[in-house]
């Protein structure tokens, strides 16, 4: 039993995707950080910045999980081509 296809929409659509959400993911955990450190006068922005920072690894935490489905999915249906 072969997966051809399924191999190639994992690799030239899924996996370019899922590492475009974690280059977004890092940019927004980065944007958390600089808005933290500039508004170090301010309660409320220190938090939202706080926020930032946690949603965007939370966001990273996601994308490598599935990063790492997609690789188990690709590695197992390369299985069935031997």
């Amino acid at each position: 039993m072969e997966f051809p296809i399924m191999q190639k929409i994992i690799d030239a659509i899924l996996q370019p995707f899922v590492v475009l959400l974690m280059a977004v993911a890092v940019a927004y955990f980065l944007f958390g950080v600089m808005k933290f450190v500039k508004d170090q006068s301010s309660e409320d922005a220190q938090s939202e910045g706080k926020q930032h920072m946690v949603w965007g690894v939370v966001g990273l935490a996601i994308m490598v999980g599935v990063y790492g489905i997609l690789n188990f999915i690709s590695s197992f249906t390369a299985g069935f081509t031997q």
